[in-house]
């Protein structure tokens, strides 16, 4: 059964957030409130973590998955970047946005697009995940709560609880954070692609 901690939504109580990073520490899959919807998440070198996203949204292997960093410092290990698009990102953070980058080496291969090696990149504008990424001193990987054949992610903490009980090892709630997505762009191919439109405001990348 997952563990369930209600979190207040602006000022995150410091011991449920290290209980949290120190159960991804080791292997934990949460699920967890961000600034456009909930995401699932574990970290960076989970195996295992990463299977069980992919087995409970039934993702194939094309699917980018999203590092979700705590600063632009963070996001600059993982992602290779330049001085154009550092300019234009930087001022998009911390936001409702996902890009996608190349990848460092600093990012495990199957984390990777298969055919692009490329990876995608956030980070949020929420209290929550600010404290969790704080305290985990990495990036989490991330995919948006949304499961099969359903239109819309899941933004009640109760009913992710409730529908994940078996499937995760954690759920935050700090209330409703939306259903709507991450805007997502493209940068890897030269010219800037607006692959999903969402919470962020695409207008700056068009």
């Amino acid at each position: 059964m997952a563990k369930y901690f209600d979190v207040h939504p602006e000022n995150p109580q410091r011991r449920t957030i290290t209980t949290v990073a120190e159960s991804i520490r080791s292997g934990a899959l949460i699920a967890y409130p961000t600034d456009s919807c909930y995401a699932l998440g574990c970290g960076l070198s989970n195996r295992e973590g990463l299977a069980r996203i992919r087995s409970i949204r039934k993702l194939d292997d094309r699917h980018h998955f999203t590092l979700v960093c705590r600063d632009f410092a963070q996001l600059g290990q993982l992602v290779q970047i330049d001085n154009d698009v550092f300019r234009t990102i930087k001022a998009a953070t911390p936001g409702s946005y996902t890009f996608i980058l190349p990848a460092t080496k600093e990012v495990p291969r199957q984390l990777l697009h298969p055919k692009k090696r490329t990876v995608g990149v956030r980070i949020p504008d929420h209290a929550v995940t600010q404290a969790l990424l704080a305290e985990l001193g990495d990036p989490l990987v991330s995919s948006t709560l949304l499961l099969p054949d359903e239109d819309d992610p899941l933004t009640q903490g109760w009913e992710i609880k409730e529908r994940l009980d078996h499937e995760v090892d954690a759920v935050l709630d700090s209330g409703d954070c939306g259903t709507e997505p991450t805007t997502v762009v493209d940068f890897s191919g030269g010219d800037v692609e607006i692959v999903r439109r969402g919470a962020g405001d695409p207008s700056r990348f068009e």
